[in-house]
């Protein structure tokens, strides 16, 4: 089976290269992050002619998460059960649309898109912190029910984990994505029993996931890696190999984020 996680930045914007990268690379599996439309406002059409199920949750123009699958879609979740509400200043708090799981060939795969956290000073920060916190306890839980269950979280974490994760980490001193907090969040999915793959597979330094529009930041290689995926102990077992789909940072019409792949026996 191959599984991917991709924050495409809008999937009606973005559709002819998914349902491309789809057929070129053989995915049977596909966490989509930002997909930035209501639920009757997502292209099912075309990934059923592409022969795909999805399941899909988004309220609005901005988040949005999905699986498309071709193994199957059983037990679609549109949030965890610790998962955290948010409220803009005179709005009622909702649960905003970060999350979904779903079992796809026996693989339970969450599509993940973490809060960004704005600043440090921002109540965005203290939901980030309180998202991962609230994830974490679930992810333990579910791990502790069936120790065999193969599970995968994937997304878009919005955490640099490492100095070496960031073309330059002095540029994000004293902003998110960076702080003490925000990565102690991200690896405490370890001792909750979960191998962050993509680390485990590619450990070269300076492999990126993301490299924003601004400032020819992709030709100048300008990037973050903060897209990864942490895998339960029967899942990492059966993880052969992965793959950062760099090319699909090019082009006309390109998402800032790549595609993570994982190859499993």
């Amino acid at each position: 089976m191959r599984i991917a996680t991709w924050n495409v930045n809008s999937v009606r914007t973005r559709l002819d290269r998914v349902l491309a990268f789809l057929e070129r690379s053989g995915t049977d599996v596909l966490a989509v992050q930002e997909t930035k439309c209501r639920d009757d406002q997502f292209p099912h059409r075309a990934f059923e002619e592409a022969g795909y199920e999805v399941a899909h949750t988004g309220y609005h123009q901005w988040n949005g998460v999905a699986v498309v699958s071709r193994v199957g879609v059983e037990d679609v979740a549109t949030s965890f059960p610790h998962q955290p509400t948010f409220a803009k200043p005179d709005e009622e708090p909702r649960l905003e649309a970060r999350a979904l799981g779903a079992t796809c060939g026996g693989v339970r795969v969450w599509s993940l898109y973490v809060p960004h956290g704005r600043a440090l000073d921002d109540p965005h920060y203290a939901y980030k912190l309180a998202w991962l916190e609230g994830l974490r306890t679930d992810a333990e839980q579910w791990l502790a029910a069936d120790p065999g269950a193969q599970l995968a979280l994937l997304g878009d974490w919005n955490v640099i984990p490492r100095d070496t994760d960031v073309w330059d980490v002095t540029a994000f001193e004293g902003r998110t994505h960076v702080s003490a907090a925000e990565r102690a969040a991200f690896e405490a999915f370890g001792p909750a029993g979960y191998t962050e793959v993509t680390r485990e597979h590619l450990p070269a330094p300076h492999t990126y996931t993301y490299w924003d529009y601004q400032q020819l930041a992709f030709a100048r290689n300008k990037g973050l890696r903060i897209d990864f995926a942490y895998a339960s102990p029967a899942l990492r077992d059966r993880v052969t190999g992965v793959a950062v789909d760099r090319d699909e940072r090019r082009g006309k019409g390109a998402s800032d984020h790549v595609p993570v792949v994982l190859d499993l026996v």
